[in-house]
């Protein structure tokens, strides 16, 4: 018989002293065909970096077009990079999301010119190489050098990795008060480097040459 006065005590799957905690997993790998669209990368303008057709079948692109984009004040510029694991090889699907202020230093508020959208998402290729097409931001307040806030998702990753992006020609970096947080031997791991007619910022995701990472 059950006893109706002191019943055993629960043991299905609501029971926290069986399970605890749901454990955090991993995402992906799913970035390729579930979240980037055409000209998702693209913060101006209408290209093709954002397109990345070997990893979309063209038929698929009516589903999402990109909007179209008018002018905008600025320096347009295409930033690249390859995403790398502890090993040193190429992480084939990540994915890459940054948010940035326009030339003049503001963030998009909806209030002002429609040319610029202030973010964009990229997927990462066979060979590891994500890109963006945007403009060169200007300073958001008198004490941060110019930069872009960038954030990395991927297998093994269990929430976003949060990172900045900062250029190697701008004097405002030696006072960048972030940038003053990072060790001097690390700090290069944030600054992106002037290849021909590209900035080129790659991503370690660990290792000796680990990317730094600020806590969220």
């Amino acid at each position: 018989m059950i006893d109706q006065v002191n019943p055993a005590p629960r043991r299905d799957n609501q029971d926290p002293a069986l399970f605890g905690q749901t454990p955090s997993q991993t995402v992906g790998p799913f970035f390729h065909y579930g979240l980037p669209w055409k000209g998702c990368a693209d913060l101006i303008g209408d290209s093709d970096i954002g397109a990345r057709p070997e990893l979309f079948p063209v038929e698929h692109y009516v589903l999402a077009s990109p909007s179209a984009k008018g002018g905008v004040e600025g320096e347009p510029i295409v930033i690249e990079g390859v995403v790398l694991d502890a090993d040193g090889k190429v992480v084939p699907d990540a994915m890459i999301e940054i948010w940035q202020a326009d030339a003049a230093g503001r963030y998009v508020d909806g209030s002002g010119d429609i040319g610029f959208i202030g973010w964009g998402r990229a997927s990462t290729g066979e060979d590891g190489v994500y890109r963006f097409l945007t403009i060169r931001p200007g300073r958001v307040d008198a004490r941060q050098a110019p930069h872009i806030a960038v954030s990395v998702f991927g297998r093994g990753v269990i929430k976003r990795l949060a990172t900045r992006l900062y250029f190697e020609d701008e004097a405002a970096n030696a006072a960048d008060p972030i940038l003053a947080l990072v060790p001097a031997e690390r700090r290069e791991t944030l600054i992106a480097c002037k290849a021909g007619a590209v900035w080129r910022f790659d991503i370690v995701l660990q290792g000796d040459r680990e990317t730094v990472f600020f806590d969220i």
